[in-house]
């Protein structure tokens, strides 16, 4: 037995390569999904049997005594395919195999647009925890395999303040009712589309979010701000990376939410003041921050319905720090803190609610001076000195 995996393009028989069609008339038998059973072309083999797990294909495969077996797959085998989860499973029977590749989606998309796809970010939504922010956050467009949902993807970029963000569905692409519409993130969340439908996002408005933003930067009214030396010094002390979700629990303006939006995955603003939180949405949209998410409650009551964090900034807790601190630690027993203090009753609150965990507290003071102009001269005036409490739990 040797067995052909073969890429159906669109699911059409106008889709399909010369070569596809030719292993499709010449197999003794024909697995894959119903759907792609049904559209085979004409004079292909009667013995066809529905599977789309692999572990089902290997056994449909190892009873048939099929000489000449072919495995039908949608798109293309090498674009998010099945054809990933089949080849090791075959090789650790002993059944040979070739790959015939398809059109692709995105391939059908892109024609239809008559735009190139070389630049689009390519993500599948189809059974995986996908991030259509994140997605549509690094400069190009993002094309999704959206796993019959478009509507969700387009709610998720709404809620992030990207509602006003162009897209265009591809519905049942290569079939005779194919159709191509063009809309915003926040009409299309409204929306129904057929289950074959894939969507192209443009790219999300972009902003300089490096780290050690200058305070003048940012929207702030009378609602006190992390400085920006400070803010750099807790960035480092985090470090979060790409792959993380960062909480900013107190965040105030939004100033420390903003420059770890530029380094983590997701970051939620845990804030209860009123003025406060309109002003992170404001800096939100004013950095193009869309992977901030702004949480209006108090902690810890506010923090239920967060994401398991890997860094947690704490700058305020209206004398709950223990509590946010415990919350955080139930979520992820090995979750990173920083926390900011300028009076020493709450570098006492957050030393002990660190320690009383198990957690080693380190404390750094920095005391940062900024010049002033005075005639010909410069003088140096002070800010309040700020104490950083950190620590890492230390895991399960």
């Amino acid at each position: 037995m040797k067995v052909t995996l073969t890429g159906c393009g669109g699911g059409t028989p106008k889709t399909l390569t010369a070569d596809a069609r030719s292993a499709f008339v010449r197999a003794d038998l024909i697995a894959g999904a119903a759907r792609l059973l049904e559209t085979l072309p004409e004079g292909c083999t009667e013995n066809r049997r529905a599977a789309v797990q692999a572990a089902a294909i290997v056994e449909i495969l190892r009873s048939s005594g099929a000489e000449r077996p072919c495995v039908a797959f949608s798109g293309d085998t090498g674009f998010y395919s099945g054809v990933q989860s089949l080849v090791p499973l075959l090789d650790e029977v002993g059944i040979d195999w070739e790959i015939i590749p398809g059109i692709s989606s995105v391939q059908l998309f892109s024609a239809r647009l008559g735009r190139p796809w070389q630049d689009w970010n390519l993500v599948s939504a189809h059974g995986k925890d996908s991030d259509p922010v994140g997605a549509v956050c690094h400069g190009k467009p993002a094309f999704f395999l959206t796993g019959g949902n478009p509507a969700e993807i387009c709610a998720q970029l709404t809620d992030a303040g990207l509602g006003f963000l162009p897209v265009t569905a591809g519905e049942r692409l290569s079939y005779p009712d194919e159709r191509i519409s063009q809309g915003t993130a926040a009409a299309f969340a409204d929306r129904t589309f057929a289950p074959l439908t894939v969507l192209l996002a443009e790219a999300a408005p972009r902003a300089d979010r490096r780290a050690g933003l200058p305070d003048s930067c940012f929207l702030r009214g009378k609602v006190p701000m992390t400085k920006q030396e400070v803010r750099a010094v807790i960035s480092a002390k985090l470090a979060v990376t790409p792959e993380e979700t960062a909480w900013d629990v107190g965040a105030g303006t939004g100033s420390v939410s903003v420059e770890l939006s530029g380094q983590a995955r997701r970051v939620y603003a845990v804030e209860c003041g009123v003025e406060a939180c309109e002003l992170i949405r404001q800096n939100r949209a004013r950095f193009c921050a869309w992977n901030l998410t702004l949480t209006e409650g108090r902690a810890p009551e506010a923090l239920a319905a967060l994401p398991p964090p890997d860094a947690v900034f704490i700058g305020g807790t209206s004398g709950e720090m223990a509590a946010v601190i415990r919350a955080a630690l139930a979520k992820n027993p090995a979750v990173r803190f920083c926390i900011s203090a300028i009076a020493l009753e709450t570098l006492s609150a957050a030393a002990a609610a660190l320690d009383a965990n198990g957690i080693r507290a380190e404390v750094v003071q920095i005391a940062v001076s900024r010049s002033k102009p005075a005639g010909t001269l410069r003088l140096l005036l002070a800010n309040n000195p700020v104490f950083l409490i950190t620590g890492q739990g230390g895991g399960i």
